[in-house]
């Protein structure tokens, strides 16, 4: 999110926004976990609400990934007077762990886009009219009757930023969201689509894309700047649906990994049994609030010579064991001879621009990046995805999970896969049922209806085992 901040701010500097204004712009992001402040090997936060977040407003982007009691401690946080903005897309997965959130307050705020008349009348001026009311005529009267709770406060964008003005991906993200496959397949042959490519039966991305993948993993390796290096790895990623199999991340990363070091790219092993080498991306598995490392955060292996401590990372590296500590050690980097200085895993700091170093041997669960699943790469976008798909349908596949994948490209989407799978997977809709909606919107709706008793011979559906 930092980078999008980044560009906007730039692109509104160029388009003739007030200077004064331009630097009042935030320009920086922050995790929610870094944001209430975590307290080490402890449920609760600094910021809660005896503590309240010291903020008039608060956006919160990709707010579909936010579970139910990590929300549950970001509202409580929240002070009196303050704007929470919610962004999000209740059309991509739902959050990892429990509740479906952002759903659930979509439809509580009820149907229709129409907002409350006082704050119609505040954004007239700036529209230089009164907002468009997307509202169907049969629900206005509702929407304007029921003013309390969320009913108003729903705004639906029309136009998505992320993309670029050259990449022709709305109309497929459109048929994937609906689950028009045969849409979706027929823009996927047709070759029309600017930046979109179809790579149909495709199986093996080392193959179809070797040499472009295999130049930006190289340009990787022979990094000096961290930062820089954070920045560049997030122009390109290859995702995948599952994590095990031959089109699962954990055997993609193995792949690539080997085809690093037999083509000589810079990423030598400190052994043959070292996972470490230059250019290594890495990802964090588990939360570790010692460290100030999340699930998801994305880090890369550099050489400490490369970009000495001083004045490069608000954080020393820390030289703590983790509870792998014992195998890591066995392969500890600073013991290569051959090696001109240390490796060092860096991550994004808290500031702009700012990295933090780590001891390989001190990092939290972690696995490689080079490949990612499309859950751990939900929130983050790329200038260019490969998408590959498993070749036999896979439970996990549906039509949720590929909007989310294809949506993560900037620039370029290559998507491999063949036409029986897309299909199943856009036949599959996950959504999760739960009564958060009717408790958030309780006064407009009726109660959920409750299960008939007695016995059944009929097989469960996934939502009533919960």
């Amino acid at each position: 999110m930092a980078e999008s901040l980044r560009l906007a701010v730039t692109r509104a500097i160029a388009d003739g926004i007030a200077p004064a204004l331009a630097d009042a712009l935030p320009t920086g992001a922050s995790t929610l976990h870094r944001l209430l402040g975590v307290i080490p090997d402890s449920p609760h936060f600094r910021h809660n609400a005896d503590n309240p977040l010291p903020f008039d407003l608060i956006v919160v982007d990709e707010a579909s990934m936010v579970d139910l009691p990590l929300m549950c401690k970001l509202v409580e946080a929240v002070a009196d007077g303050t704007q929470l903005i919610l962004l999000g897309d209740a059309d991509q997965l739902p959050s990892v762990e429990a509740g479906d959130v952002l759903a659930a307050i979509l439809q509580a705020a009820g149907p229709g886009d129409t907002l409350q008349p006082h704050d119609e009348q505040a954004l007239q001026p700036l529209l230089g009219s009164a907002p468009p009311d997307n509202t169907p005529a049969s629900t206005q009267t509702v929407s304007h009757t029921h003013t309390g709770g969320l009913a108003g406060h729903r705004v639906h964008l029309l136009r998505g930023y992320r993309q670029a003005d050259n990449f022709a991906l709305a109309p497929l993200a459109d048929a994937i969201r609906t689950g028009d496959a045969d849409t979706a397949l027929a823009l996927l042959r047709s070759g029309e689509l600017a930046g979109v490519h179809f790579h149909e039966d495709g199986e093996d991305p080392l193959a179809l894309g070797r040499d472009a993948l295999l130049a930006h993993w190289r340009a990787l390796a022979a990094a000096h700047d961290p930062a820089a290096a954070l920045r560049d790895a997030a122009r390109l990623r290859l995702l995948t649906a599952v994590r095990a199999g031959p089109q699962g991340a954990r055997g993609l990363n193995a792949r690539i990994e080997q085809l690093l070091a037999d083509t000589g790219s810079g990423a030598r092993r400190l052994g043959s049994a070292s996972p470490w080498f230059q250019g290594r991306l890495l990802l964090i598995t588990e939360n570790s609030y010692r460290h100030g490392l999340f699930n998801g955060d994305v880090g890369i292996c550099l050489r400490s010579d490369a970009s000495p401590f001083s004045g490069r990372s608000d954080e020393t590296p820390s030289s703590a064991p983790s509870q792998s500590g014992a195998t890591a050690n066995r392969h500890d980097p600073s013991t290569d001879s051959r090696a001109q200085g240390p490796l060092v895993a860096w991550f994004e700091g808290d500031g702009d621009g700012q990295v933090r170093g780590f001891h390989p041997a001190a990092l939290p669960a972690h696995e490689s990046a080079f490949a990612m699943t499309v859950h751990k790469a939900q929130g983050s976008e790329f200038d260019t995805v490969w998408l590959q798909l498993p070749t036999r349908d896979a439970r996990v596949l549906s039509r949720e999970l590929l909007y989310t994948g294809i949506t993560r490209a900037r620039r370029a989407l290559h998507l491999a896969g063949s036409e029986a799978v897309i299909r199943s997977a856009l036949a599959r809709h996950a959504a999760r049922i739960s009564g958060l909606a009717w408790r958030l919107g309780a006064q407009q709706q009726a109660a959920p209806a409750k299960p008939a008793t007695g016995p059944s011979t009929a097989l469960p559906v996934q939502g009533s085992l919960f």
